[in-house]
């Protein structure tokens, strides 16, 4: 199988928490690794959202405007499944499509846990030269290459030391509208085959909303109409799920649903700006616990 390039819609995501950090939730939210994981050309339009500094031609507003809104919906999303990491306090976390995820390195809460980060190989191997030899927070961090929605994932998984006998936390965050539905259902059933009794699974999917879809495809067609690095571009929705359904999938697959709330109920306390409200709707996380 061909390596693919790295996940641009994770750059993307890095570039969110770094516009967010020290500026939003105070206590509540913090990723000061994530600007560290950057290259200089992409901390670029994070500097100009953290400084306020608004593009007046069209083509760098709409970089700007995707950047500022990806960071505003950071904040709820990270916040919601940090304290379901603190809360369970498990000794093996698996992060799903780990892209440039920064919990390894900023939690130090996962001192005493392994972190395994389940990715294809470029965003691994882009992972590691952007995080170079920086220490982690985490006991240990363990890279483990494949992808998800063409590999099986148990073996993967325990010839890189996991143990399916240990209490564990999941976190699927960012991925699911990437993959198809049959894709997504088998992860599922996947990660249910690997949890002890008493393992968590936090996902973050995308409701089904005709309106962000809408806008979704107009920002897409205004970066291209002038001539602006595409960060979807090859890495379309293939699915989204309304919360009936996926509270379905998750307890035919032996989990019961702690929660699952959208990222506006749970921005409620955060005092984000109102202006993403619509993004913050429609996506979601949902909290399992495998019985």
């Amino acid at each position: 199988m061909g390596v693919r390039a790295a996940s641009s819609t994770a750059v993307l995501v890095c570039q969110g928490r770094a516009t967010a950090d020290g500026r939003y939730a105070a206590g509540r939210f913090s990723d000061p690794v994530s600007q560290e994981l950057l290259d200089p050309a992409e901390r670029v339009v994070v500097d100009r959202v953290r400084a306020g500094d608004v593009p007046t031609q069209t083509a760098e507003r709409m970089a700007y405007e995707m950047v500022r809104r990806c960071g505003i919906t950071m904040v709820p999303r990270t916040v919601a499944i940090d304290e379901v990491i603190r809360r369970h306090d498990a000794e093996q976390l698996v992060i799903l499509g780990a892209g440039l995820d920064a919990r390894a390195w900023r939690m130090p809460e996962l001192s005493h846990v392994t972190v395994f980060e389940v990715d294809h190989a470029g965003s691994q191997r882009d992972k590691l030269r952007r995080i170079r030899d920086r220490p982690p927070t985490a006991l240990r961090v363990i890279p483990v290459e494949i992808d998800l929605a063409t590999q099986p994932l148990g073996a993967a998984l325990e010839q890189a030391g996991f143990d399916r006998q240990v209490v564990s936390t999941w976190v699927w965050e960012g991925v699911v509208p990437y993959l198809t539905p049959d894709a997504v259902r088998s992860a599922v059933a996947q990660v249910a085959e690997l949890c002890a009794a008493g393992s968590r699974l936090v996902v973050n999917y995308q409701a089904k909303s005709a309106r962000v879809t809408f806008m979704r495809g107009a920002m897409r067609l205004m970066l291209r109409v002038t001539r602006q690095p595409d960060p979807l571009s090859g890495e379309r929705w293939r699915s989204l799920w309304r919360p009936r359904s996926m509270q379905s999938l998750l307890r035919d697959n032996g989990f019961g649903v702690v929660s699952d709330d959208d990222l506006l109920t749970l921005a409620s306390e955060l005092e984000l700006p109102p202006d993403a409200e619509s993004s913050l709707r429609n996506g979601r996380i949902a909290v399992a616990l495998r019985s």
